[in-house]
């Protein structure tokens, strides 16, 4: 006899994160999984340093400081905001909330890969609604809601497609709903996407809805994926809620101290949106010109999409082999495509040449 895990938790796949190593390269460019280029700001650095002195303290559980600074830069109410490691940990909330055994969650074919394994943990399950070339279906989503429907996950702009929707669409999903269904609004690229005609982050619209959950991460734009602080803004009743299941401290000191800084530094944010918006332009443009079919992206990657999963899984290997490492998307029903994040000016160059090169190659 031994203990064993309860029904279902070993029929969940677990997570796949971008390749970090190339063997035989020492430093490899690693293109996998969407981190800043330009590291993270230099005040954000100092005050994560400077928390090294409190490093025997535990955490405030209450994330004060950053739960006023967030509230001071975007208007938000303070207590209905709550914090996890990552987004990741946010979504898992939810689902341990709000999903009984029996219920599902809905979400767009081509999902972030983390809504998956929480409802699963839940006990529930996942229903996927059909993303036509790869762009989410807002009637696609309604058509998959059923009475066991608790919770719909939209991200917007999404991973792995890097695909967005006019908020309209947000909006229209959201009027369509049942009233007891959670929108979980995952804006993790949100910053990537400043600018474009018709998109919202839904932080103030979602203000007077009971049902709209907004999260958000300082892992891509402001460039502290290390440190895994998420975030969320929502009504009363859904904060309370995670505020009972929630684990105490999973947000550091130090990690609070960065993510006060780099809010605070807008330059810095500026940097990093203007180099996701030019690098992936030039990234589409480069590999279009070889024949190559991008999709359309608001994010800090790009994703191709190959002749054929072959195809796809041969240029994978032949760049890892010139130590540039970007992420296959099998595990996510995607196997003909490649998802290349944004590097510098040069990194770009460097793929571009690359994929040039095994193009030219090919046998």
């Amino acid at each position: 006899m031994r203990p064993e895990p309860k029904s279902g938790v070993l029929d969940i796949a677990p997570y796949v994160p971008g390749r970090a190593k190339a063997p035989g390269v020492a430093q490899p460019l690693k293109l996998s999984a969407n981190e800043n280029p330009l590291g993270c700001s230099e005040a954000a650095l100092a005050a994560y340093r400077a928390a090294a002195d409190e490093i025997h303290l535990y955490p405030d559980a209450n994330t004060s400081r950053l739960r006023s600074a967030l509230a001071e830069k975007f208007a938000l109410e303070p207590e209905r905001l709550v914090f996890g490691a990552g987004s990741d940990e946010i979504f898992s909330m939810a689902t341990q909330a709000f999903l009984r055994e029996g219920d599902n969650a809905v979400q767009p074919q081509y999902g972030f890969a983390a809504w998956a394994i929480a409802v699963r943990a839940a006990g529930a399950l996942l229903k996927a609604a059909p993303e036509p070339d790869y762009a989410p279906d807002v009637d696609a989503l309604l058509a998959a809601i059923d009475d066991r429907t608790r919770i719909v996950f939209v991200a917007n702009p999404a991973n792995p497609t890097g695909a967005w929707m006019p908020f309209s669409e947000i909006e229209r999903l959201h009027a369509a709903m049942p009233a007891n269904v959670l929108l979980l609004l995952d804006g993790a690229y949100a910053e990537c996407a400043h600018g474009l005609d018709g998109f919202g982050d839904g932080l103030d619209w979602s203000r007077d809805k009971e049902n709209v959950l907004v999260t958000r991460t300082f892992s891509k734009a402001y460039g502290l994926a290390s440190l895994r602080i998420g975030w969320g803004y929502g009504p009363a009743h859904v904060v309370e809620a995670f505020n009972r299941i929630r684990l105490p401290f999973s947000v550091p000191r130090a990690g609070e101290a960065a993510a006060v800084a780099a809010l605070a530094d807008e330059a810095f944010l500026e940097r990093s949106v203007v180099l996701f918006q030019r690098g992936r332009a030039r990234l589409s443009e480069g590999l279009i010109a070889l024949g190559i079919r991008v999709l359309p992206s608001a994010t800090n990657f790009v994703t191709a999409e190959l002749d054929s999963a072959a195809e796809a899984q041969r240029l994978d290997a032949e760049l890892a082999t010139r130590g540039i490492l970007v992420r296959g998307l099998a595990n996510y029903g995607m196997p003909r495509c490649l998802r290349v994040s944004v590097g510098t000016d040069a990194q770009i160059e460097r793929v571009l040449t690359a994929f040039a090169e095994i193009k030219i190659t090919k046998s």
